[in-house]
């Protein structure tokens, strides 16, 4: 079918060679000489897109903008005008003008105004489709090739570029073949974590990444000694590198980022162990030991991240340093919105520590209702649902107030998630814990194939529920299902998102320093 276009122009007649250009690249023009003569053809005909002249008698080129744009809203409209005054032009813009151009207008003018404004989605997603080809085969070859922790800092971040990238492209066959890359790719990243993990613990590796426990001697500390200014470090729980790289140009609105990191999680990829070990700057077998009193086992009753605030004093004085510092905790919207309007009131110190846990909240909530499955059915949908929360929360209306009193940001998070799809059958007595990716407990019966198996929880630093206890992680997307009612089980948990396990998602998060603009 061709596009139809509208020219209205009351020099319509000088435009004939135009309009024959047009027309032999296979457009279809209609033509008016004046702002009453376009409304009636837009009123009456389906156009693609209007070329409007800005000076013609009667109705102007901004008035007849006005009554189209008040009938078809999402009808691109390209101004031409022979004025280059900024008035004009602020109002034009104002009115939604798709375009804007200013006269003599050649024909190559024209047509680049409607490829960009119609055939933009086609061309980009074409463009994209060409570029990942191209890119396949490297990426392949990177990942096959026994990477280390430099490439796969490389490799992550060029995965999640084309995964955004495909996300906006029309082509479907290529984003299959992506999905069986990145899964390639998590195949090989567990292998790498199991072969590499109880070395960076034990400090028998050279080469180790910065893990959670590490993260606030070694990037927070340091970062608060060079910069004089205040720092506000925003933990949002559970958010994943691709989540943070679709909030990025929100953020980008106030803030310029200085500092774009990867940092690895510890195992298990859950709050009660990850997040315990970021703000004590210890393993948790080493909380357990040192602060019985503030660590909460997997047997005990009560909220296990109760006492992050004194973990984290702990950790300053025992790396003497005295910092000042505030720590709050959100755990709803009720409370989001509480610290904002109390915010000057928590804003007072040289680091003031911010718990968000919307993502966390969100990944359960899919679990757990029906219409936030609908709501985040894909990959996609889940981004596109996390930057929707940020757009209309209390947390960006605190970024836009930290902006304001020019206080930097340091944003990051305890562990990331996966989508799961592969359930791998565990038998348990009672006392097993109920997490979907992570298993600890007595007599644990699994494939060992499926499952990175730990019998001696102290080589990766984890505490023993008791004398026999082991730990199992999942690996890539699977996750374990019991199997007693094994079939009602895995259909209510397949396609969810969870977190405890080994894969790129959960345990390469981001570690973003930002500075107000």
């Amino acid at each position: 079918m061709k596009i139809k276009i509208l020219w209205a122009d009351d020099e319509i007649d000088l435009l004939k060679p135009h309009i024959i250009f047009l027309e032999q690249k296979g457009y279809e023009v209609s033509t008016a000489q004046s702002g009453d003569e376009a409304l009636d053809l837009v009123l009456s005909n389906n156009y693609d897109i209007v070329f409007l002249d800005e000076n013609m008698p009667g109705l102007t080129g901004l008035e007849t903008l006005d009554k189209i744009k008040n009938k078809h809203p999402r009808l691109p409209v390209v101004m031409i005008t022979k004025s280059e005054e900024e008035s004009i032009m602020n109002e034009a813009i104002g009115g939604n003008i798709s375009d804007y151009l200013i006269k003599p207008v050649n024909p190559n003018q024209i047509l680049l105004s409607l490829k960009k404004n119609l055939e933009n989605k086609k061309l980009m997603s074409e463009k994209t489709s060409m570029a990942y080809q191209q890119e396949f085969r490297q990426i392949s070859m990177e990942i096959s090739d026994r990477p280390d922790l430099k490439d796969w800092d490389k490799i992550y971040r060029n995965i999640i570029y084309w995964e955004l990238e495909l996300n906006k492209s029309q082509d479907n066959g290529l984003g299959e073949i992506f999905k069986m890359q990145k899964s390639e790719a998590n195949t090989v990243f567990c292998k790498f974590i199991m072969s590499n993990y109880p070395d960076w613990l034990s400090g028998k590796s050279d080469e180790k990444p910065v893990l959670s426990h590490l993260a606030v001697r070694e990037k927070i500390l340091p970062l608060l000694k060079e910069n004089e200014e205040q720092v506000f470090l925003i933990i949002i729980d559970n958010l994943r590198f691709d989540q943070w790289k679709v909030l990025q140009p929100v953020f980008e609105n106030y803030y310029r980022v200085i500092h774009e990191d990867l940092i690895y999680s510890i195992l298990p990829t859950a709050t009660q162990y990850s997040r315990n070990a970021f703000f004590a700057g210890l393993l948790p077998s080493e909380i357990e030991k040192r602060f019985p009193n503030l660590w909460i086992g997997e047997a005990d009753e009560g909220t296990r991240n109760q006492f992050e605030s004194e973990l984290f004093g702990e950790q300053l004085k025992r790396l003497g340093n005295q910092t000042p510092f505030n720590y709050h905790k959100i755990l709803n919207m009720g409370a989001g919105k509480k610290l904002l309007e109390n915010l000057s009131n928590f804003t007072n110190k040289k680091l003031n520590i911010l718990v968000y846990n919307f993502v966390d909240m969100l990944s359960h909530a899919r679990t757990d209702m029906e219409v936030i499955k609908e709501l985040a059915d894909d990959e996609a949908a889940y981004r596109s649902l996390t930057l929707s929360w940020f757009e209309h929360s209390p947390l960006l209306e605190i970024i836009k107030i930290l902006h304001e009193k020019n206080i930097s940001i340091i944003l990051t998070t305890d562990h990331g998630s996966i989508k799961v799809s592969n359930p791998t059958k565990v038998v348990g007595d009672k006392n097993t814990n109920t997490n979907l990716r992570y298993k600890t407990g007595r007599n644990l019966q699994y494939n060992k194939s499926d499952v990175y198996e730990v019998r001696n929880p102290q080589d990766i630093y984890l505490p023993k529920t008791n004398i026999s206890s082991s730990y199992i992680f999942a690996k890539e997307d699977s996750f374990f299902a019991y199997p007693n009612n094994y079939n009602y089980y895995v259909n209510y948990y397949k396609n969810t998102f969870q977190h405890g396990g080994i894969s790129m998602e959960e345990m390469l998060l981001p570690f973003v320093f930002m500075k107000a603009r």
